[in-house]
């Protein structure tokens, strides 16, 4: 009888227990479809399988991966991006998910066994693509292929005479063929047009462009823009044509500093005369990865435009560095903008939408560049972790500096990072930003095959805990994995489980969860002053009242009141030292208070003379 009780009492419970697997089994259909689904958004920096340094003997704290100068062309229906020494380039169908080829584009009597296609220049000329490197050694290649895609490649110059650091090549609407070069702290960018036949040049060299920091503020050289220091380098030069002005961009002032950026002047022919733009192109002063330069502009297959350019790291060494990809446009009055506020949050993907880019604001409805409106959500925020390798702390994995970094005392399978959110909220996308920690010392140069694996869990209470993204048989090199749900979860913890790493220490510099809170968004800034400097018209302090719910702000800015289209994203401080101006022109600023719930009414725009 207790064994037919038993049995009874099981049948009794079977429809408590068949909720149970069917809510298990559309559980694992949640997380399949959010693992997997096509995402419709991005976050810098972009994720792809950066190669590990080229530099040789190095110790084994400073081996790191790196890239830089990339340039990205839209050809035959795919995006092919090509960047410093990475020994081949990556081609993506949607601009997310991109596939590595390897390639060798120094030939035996000219290759560097560390150094390969540094700040590659990239052209369409009909149906032909065009590759060359950085060099004035005569005997560099000038490569060409009409199937990039299946690796086809053959000299067209043998030996390119025409040398020169940063090349960029730029192919007018009546078919002539122009190159521009130029990476130097003494020397202006230069430009010249070349014979489409031979590729020797039609024209005598041409100074383009030569830096005026006296007068613009950015371009001073150093990470506090000091006089002191030697004077800026210009470099990575790119061309756009935009109904019939021709828009020459430039890096400077230097690729370790966090005011990395491409600068513009204006013209009315391809090789000028210019008129310089008093601010960036691109320019990321603050935030989680900062800086925007040496890039190059492109549209996408919707004919849109996008702006990919060098973010920096500089903690192993000077040149570790990383990509990030901007929605870029000309406004009414063909003013060319790059939008790098929240510009290492999630945005959209290229898309098909009727009409030409708008510089996005925060009302602007969604569409190929802009911004989710999905918010960080634990900034600073309580961690807990598996183990501690000596300074390499917990918090250092949400204090929004991929400069900083948490380090596990292993890379072993079951080592963790957990982040409480604070409260219950909706949790849409997060990114994992692995750090180099004891990178083993035979991964120099591109190492294919490499992989992660990883598993995230969530829970509303810090006991129970339900799948989220399983990426345990996953087989692809992903150091900045960003995933966006498919079904949005509501979540307060967040824990991150390593499975495998590629190389050296479970280590994260930044482990973002994206989303919105439940609580009030920031109250509108107050009292906000920008005093301009006196002796040096460069240079401006801010000040604000600081907003108690909010944890950064973002400040706007630009020589027109309509047209403030760069921004400075401060965390944590209600003053800032404002170094990048044009001396010669009044400037216009607002303000908007930031936190975990969204962004406060923007303030007035005051005008500074």
């Amino acid at each position: 009888m207790k064994q037919d009780k038993s049995i009874a009492t099981s049948y009794g419970s079977t429809p408590r227990i068949l909720n149970a697997m069917l809510a298990g089994i559309f559980c694992l259909i949640a997380v399949t479809s959010s693992s997997q689904s096509k995402q419709t958004t991005y976050c810098n920096p972009i994720n792809i399988d950066y190669g590990y340094t080229p530099i040789p003997n190095f110790s084994e704290w400073g081996r790191h991966r790196a890239t830089a100068d990339p340039v990205i062309v839209t050809f035959k229906g795919d995006y092919y991006l090509f960047s410093t020494n990475q020994w081949g380039y990556w081609v993506s169908n949607d601009m997310l998910n991109w596939k590595f080829i390897s390639k060798k584009f120094l030939r035996p009597w000219n290759a560097g066994i560390y150094d390969e296609l540094c700040a590659p220049g990239v052209g369409i000329i009909g149906d032909t693509m065009i590759v060359f490197g950085s060099t004035y050694n005569s005997n560099f290649t000038l490569w060409m292929s009409t199937n990039p895609k299946e690796n086809e490649w053959k000299p067209l110059v043998d030996s390119f005479n025409i040398g020169g650091w940063d090349p960029s090549f730029f192919t007018d609407d009546d078919g002539k063929l122009y190159m521009y070069n130029g990476s130097s702290n003494r020397f202006p960018m230069y430009g010249v047009e070349l014979d489409r036949k031979t590729f020797q040049p039609k024209t005598t060299r041409k100074e383009m462009y030569l830096l005026e920091s006296w007068r613009y503020g950015w371009q001073r050289f150093g990470e506090y823009l000091d006089d002191t220091f030697l004077d800026a380098f210009i470099e990575g030069s790119h061309m756009t044509k935009y109904k019939g002005k021709y828009y020459l961009q430039y890096g400077a002032p230097g690729t370790e500093f966090s005011g990395y950026a491409d600068g513009l002047v204006v013209g009315e022919s391809p090789l000028g005369p210019f008129t310089t733009m008093s601010d960036p192109l691109s320019y990321k002063l603050g935030g989680f990865i900062r800086g925007a330069g040496h890039g190059a502009t492109f549209q996408d297959i919707h004919q849109q435009y996008w702006h990919v350019s060098t973010m920096v790291v500089s903690v192993k060494n000077t040149f570790e560095r990383r990509l990030g990809i901007w929605p870029t446009g000309f406004d009414k009055d063909s003013v060319m903008w790059c939008n790098t506020s929240f510009g290492d949050y999630p945005h959209f993907l290229p898309a098909a939408t009727s009409g030409e880019q708008t510089y996005p604001s925060k009302n602007a409805p969604s569409g190929a560049g802009s911004f989710t409106g999905w918010m960080l959500l634990n900034y600073k925020k309580p961690v807990q972790v598996s183990s501690t390798l000596g300074g390499y702390t917990a918090n250092n994995a949400v204090d929004e500096l991929i400069k900083t970094y948490w380090s596990a005392q292993s890379g072993n399978k079951g080592e963790y990072i957990q982040t409480d959110l604070g409260s219950v909220s909706t949790v849409n996308a997060i990114q994992v930003n692995y750090a180099d920690q004891d990178v083993d010392s035979s991964f120099l140069g591109k190492i294919n095959g490499i992989f992660h694996q990883y598993k995230l869990t969530y829970s509303s209470d810090g006991r129970k805990w339900t799948m989220l993204v399983d990426k345990s048989n996953n087989k692809t090199d992903v150091p900045h994995d960003y995933v966006e749900l498919a079904t949005p979860v509501k979540a307060r913890f967040i824990r991150l489980e390593n499975i495998h790493m590629p190389t050296g220490k479970f280590a994260i510099s930044g482990f973002r969860v994206f989303g919105k809170g439940n609580g009030a968004v920031p109250e509108k800034v107050k009292q906000f002053f920008v005093l301009r400097t006196e002796k040096d018209k460069r240079s401006a302090y801010l000040k604000w009242s600081p907003v108690d719910n909010a944890f950064a702000y973002n400040i706007y800015y630009g020589t027109h009141p309509d047209k403030l289209y760069n921004c400075v994203m401060v965390h944590d401080m209600n003053e800032y030292w404002f170094k990048v101006m044009d001396s010669k022109k009044p400037y216009y600023f607002r303000i908007e208070a930031i936190n975990e719930n969204g962004i406060s009414a923007p303030d007035q725009v005051i005008k500074v003379d």
